[in-house]
């Protein structure tokens, strides 16, 4: 598949890759990830013989550009651009913290025909600990000194990752992946952390989105992740929910894909 870029309003250059034939469809990945790491390869590929499929470079990742200073809403004028480069309106699927982006586009008017979001990582009670008032600042420090890997290991402990994961993720050539996209954690805790401080999330605050919407988790993820969930669809006007059975965080695609597809494809 070619490559091909599409140009920001603040004239970053932001890459993505095209397949399959159809309704234009988006995938908006969450943390670390990229085109060819991450959910989004595995996922389109499952989705191409239903939508023309694309999948895209957030800023500061893999091929795309990262014009500072950080702001969410020039991630919103990136989805902006790529569902212009699409024909005008798409699909769009948000996973984890690109959940979290997708729901602030379709927030702000974005041109999303329906929208499905995976697991938005907001905390809404005290089913588990939230963020600190200092962590943003935290991480942020830390890239100010280039000290990727202890930025990657920062977030890794806030995700519940286990200690002997962590170690194990540092011997595997992922490890160098991982840092090299270690200063967008800024980019995702920025647009995630209001949400994240274990307070039901604001009723008013996505009144405008008119997309419908399908809320999904996965029967597996913990009890904080699965209440969040509940409380984007009580937010989200007419949003339904929908539970994968046996699912974790890490959703596998060929359990995720028919769900999109079944939801697409509601008139």
């Amino acid at each position: 598949m070619t490559t091909e870029t599409v140009r920001s309003k603040d004239g970053t250059t932001i890459a993505f890759t095209r397949a399959g034939s159809g309704p234009a469809l988006i995938i908006v990945d969450g943390a670390l990830c990229r085109r060819d790491f991450g959910p989004a390869g595995p996922l389109a590929k499952e989705l191409a013989p239903h939508f023309t499929v694309f999948t895209y470079d957030r800023r500061g990742r893999g091929e795309s550009g990262n014009t500072e200073p950080y702001a969410v809403e020039r991630e919103v004028e990136d989805l902006d651009a790529l569902i212009r480069a699409a024909g005008g309106s798409a699909y769009v699927v948000g996973i984890s913290s690109g959940a979290a982006l997708a729901l602030e586009a379709a927030r702000r008017g974005l041109k999303i025909e329906k929208l499905a979001t995976y697991e938005a990582p907001f905390i809404v009670d005290s089913t588990r600990t939230p963020i600190t008032t200092d962590y943003l600042a935290q991480l942020t420090q830390l890239i100010a000194e280039n000290r990727r890997g202890e930025a990657v290991k920062q977030f890794m402990r806030f995700v519940q990752v286990p200690p002997i994961g962590i170690f194990v993720m540092q011997l595997m050539p992922a490890w160098r992946k991982l840092k090299a996209a270690a200063p967008t954690l800024v980019h995702d805790i920025t647009i995630v952390e209001r949400y994240q401080r274990g307070q039901a999330l604001p009723a008013d605050h996505w009144a405008a989105v008119t997309q419908p919407t399908l809320v999904i988790d996965g029967g597996k993820s913990p009890e904080w992740m699965r209440n969040a969930q509940r409380d984007i669809a009580r937010v989200v006007p007419g949003a339904t929910t929908r539970t994968l059975a046996g699912q974790t965080h890490i959703v596998s695609a060929t359990v995720l894909a028919p769900v999109v597809v079944e939801f697409f494809h509601q008139s």
